[in-house]
């Protein structure tokens, strides 16, 4: 038997759809609907009618050589626009009973980029209820998997690639840079199209609700535009990812520019997945006690010399509050206290500061919970109104208080800069967009005495054992945030360095210097 083609002469014979005699039978007599199965002659002619209709473009001609002419017709219509076809190319083969495979290559232009795909696939020659040989419809004739339902098309791959560079322009990878993934796959979903990138296509299935299905076939590979600046500094972020790697399976640090709001660094372990650097929820502990100490010097009644006792429990709104191994200090002050990180001394001010003072220090001056635009998804903070119980836990950083080391970074930053400026991973000047701005700022006196206890804290306080022997300007505080159903703490830190300012969580380890204060620390030290 001769393969069967497109082109074969027998396609010429006067047929009708299912390849019989069209010429009728004797006047007014009926003729009975044939339904034996199509003979081997009616297989090759009906296949052969139905590719060439289909090669054509004629979608219509092709549609009515099926047993469902509307879907078929529909979803031959589908595959020419949805593949946006030039030219097709179909090759009849050897028929097996009734199934005739066949070959299929398309050439393709996709706004301007051309590509062809080439497969095989098969029809299937029945006996139509008409009587004649038709070709049994499915998707799966247009593409061998498809299921009911689905078509094929080409589809851009999304947004388009990126090229992200460094304040110093160097390019930013994930596979250099793992915990940078993340963040560089939602600046291709910002800024590949206004960098003037060109996305990727790739053929498809199409599912029946539209959505998107597997992969047939990759056509190009997206190419980015103008290379897209962000302020991240390559060497510091590289020490961020060996610092967090020091801690075990769960840290996270983030690194800023006090004197700009740059984000100069991220990192967590692992590296990849849920950003918690610049995403997660936690109780910041004790470094909290930096905005509740510039609350209490702001309030004109505390300098770092005023008395304040330290006493081993405080009780407050029902509740008793102790200190880490009951600890007291006997005739302190302000200083002391914050040098010590003494939970009950800054508890103990809620008797003093108005309902809400904390809060809105946190708010107003610090920025957390403003609407921060960094240029990726970050949570900003969540500093609630308190009352009771719950305001002397948030003097603090316990109870209801939600940051990240992206919030916490920003506020050792705000303390080193003596006012706040919006953390930014994509400059504002790419995309115009809105920065966050605080209602007011510490006056420089309180600044100065709120970086004095900081600088204390760093050098004979309890930050001390990690980061009293860098040089320069630094100061530091602790953070040890207890959590429900864990026995050990969140270990917490946050510091400073010349124009550098850091913060770092390691969930369920321990004291802060002695976990986080090291991933900070090594930060800080390489900058």
């Amino acid at each position: 038997m001769a393969v069967l083609g497109v082109t074969l002469a027998y396609a010429v014979e006067q047929q009708g759809p299912a390849g019989h005699d069209t010429t009728s039978a004797r006047a007014g007599a009926a003729q009975p609907v044939n339904t034996s199965p199509p003979s081997p002659h009616e297989v090759r002619v009906t296949a052969q009618a139905f590719l060439t209709a289909w090669q054509s473009g004629d979608t219509a001609k092709a549609a009515v050589l099926t047993d469902n002419v509307k879907q078929a017709g529909a979803q031959l219509a589908s595959f020419k626009s949805g593949l946006h076809v030039t030219a097709l190319t179909l090759g009849g083969k050897q028929p097996t009973g009734f199934q005739v495979p066949f070959s299929v290559r398309t050439q393709l232009d996709y706004a301007g980029q051309k590509s062809t795909w080439a497969y095989d696939s098969s029809l299937t020659v029945v006996r139509g209820s008409s009587g004649d040989a038709v070709v049994k419809w499915a998707p799966s004739v247009l593409y061998p998997k498809l299921a009911p339902g689905q078509s094929v098309a080409v589809i851009p791959t999304g947004a388009p690639p990126v090229k992200a560079v460094d304040r110093d322009g160097n390019e930013l990878t994930a596979a250099r840079y793992p915990s940078l993934t993340g963040i560089l796959s939602q600046l291709q979903t910002r800024y590949g199209a206004k960098m003037q990138g060109t996305p990727g296509t790739e053929i498809r299935v199409k599912n029946a609700d539209g959505s998107a299905g597997p992969v047939l076939r990759v056509l190009s590979q997206g190419r980015p535009g103008k290379p897209l600046p962000t302020t991240i500094d390559a060497n510091l972020q590289a020490e961020a990812e060996k610092a967090v790697k020091t801690q075990g399976p769960d840290a996270s640090v983030v690194a800023i520019q006090p004197s700009t709001g740059d984000v100069l660094a991220v990192a967590m372990t692992p590296a990849k997945g849920f950003n918690k650097a610049i995403q997660g929820t936690y109780a910041p502990g004790s470094t909290f006690k930096v905005i509740t100490a510039s609350t209490l010097l702001d309030s004109g009644k505390f300098t770092p010399s005023t008395p304040l006792d330290c006493p081993q429990y405080f009780s407050y709104g029902g509740l008793t509050f102790h200190n880490v191994n009951k600890m007291k200090i006997d005739h302190a002050n302000l200083a002391m206290d914050f040098e010590a990180s003494c939970n009950t001394a800054f508890m103990s001010t809620a008797k003093v500061l108005p309902d809400g003072a904390v809060e809105n220090q946190a708010h107003d001056v610090f920025g957390l919970g403003l609407t921060w635009n960094t240029g990726v998804a970050s949570f900003d903070g969540s500093v609630p109104p308190t009352g009771g119980a719950s305001k002397a836990m948030t003097y603090i950083g316990q109870g209801t208080i939600l940051v990240n080391p992206l919030d916490m970074a920003s506020v050792a930053a705000t303390a080193k800069a003596g006012e706040f400026h919006q953390p930014v991973l994509v400059p504002a000047s790419v995309d115009k967009r809105q920065i966050a701005r605080a209602p007011r700022r510490m006056s420089a006196s309180v600044d100065a005495a709120l970086r004095d206890l900081m600088k204390l804290t760093a050098r004979q306080g309890t930050a001390a054992p990690v980061i009293g022997g860098l040089s320069g300007d630094v100061g530091a505080k602790t953070g040890t945030a207890e959590v429900d159903g864990r026995q050990k703490p969140n270990s917490w830190f946050i510091a400073y360095r010349g124009d550098v300012a850091a913060a770092a969580v390691v969930p369920a380890s321990g004291e802060g210097y002695k976990f986080a204060g090291k991933v900070v620390t090594a930060v800080l030290a390489a900058s």
